[in-house]
């Protein structure tokens, strides 16, 4: 039965007009581009879909150039950090303190096994909502400033190294590539085809096509 309501609950919240009821002028600017990329993943084959945990609503994109009042479930997801975080996160900690609040109010008063402990549980969504908005506003920082496409790529292009090995015409090798203190090891073609020993200085011309190594030749100072 619990796993019912939940259910019915995540369906309500996730589910139910969320199919961009939020026509909370997503619609206006999104379309277009969303219509371009659309069309051109799927000519060429390609269609990439976000990972659920990381999506979030924007409130810029829910209240920002609104034409219309926003709906009740609207106002409560911006209010409840639904929305600004990634929703699962915020979800994810509700169900979880819903939880807790309702296993500690049912353990004190014996009420687990009966109706009055249904009743808690059904009584505890609203004050585990408001413990879940006290709990993950601080997170609002902190996925504000988070990276979410991840860390740059480094570019070793024109970085000085250490060859590992001794490598000559196609023979391929590994070298010590020092980036911002951190050292990495990479694959190392001869970019003339020219011997460059062990513990040689190199210097990183290019990369592969296949981008699986890069072609260095000696350096000298």
């Amino acid at each position: 039965m619990i796993l019912l309501i939940l259910y019915w609950l995540f369906t309500m919240i996730s589910g139910v007009d969320f199919d961009l009821d939020v026509d909370v002028d997503i619609d206006v600017d999104v379309d277009a581009d969303l219509d371009m990329d659309t069309d051109s993943n799927i000519e060429g084959g390609n269609l990439d879909f976000e990972d659920i945990a990381n999506t979030e609503v924007n409130k810029e994109d829910i209240v920002g150039k609104r034409r219309k009042p926003l709906k009740w479930w609207q106002i409560l997801l911006i209010y409840f950090n639904f929305v600004g975080l990634p929703f699962m996160f915020t979800f994810t900690c509700w169900i979880f303190i819903w939880w807790l609040c309702t296993t500690i109010t049912t353990s004190l008063t014996y009420s687990y096994n009966s109706d009055i402990g249904f009743i808690f549980f059904l009584a505890a969504i609203i004050p585990s909502l408001l413990i879940t908005k006290v709990f993950t506003t601080p997170f609002k920082s902190f996925f504000r400033n988070l990276n979410k496409d991840g860390d740059a790529p480094i570019d070793l292009i024109g970085r000085k190294g250490v060859i590992q090995s001794t490598i000559s015409e196609d023979k391929m090798g590994s070298a010590e590539v020092v980036v911002e203190g951190n050292p990495m090891s990479i694959y190392v073609k001869s970019l003339n085809g020219e011997q460059i020993n062990y513990n040689q200085e190199i210097l990183i011309i290019k990369q592969s096509g296949d981008k699986n190594y890069y072609y260095a030749q000696s350096y000298d100072d």
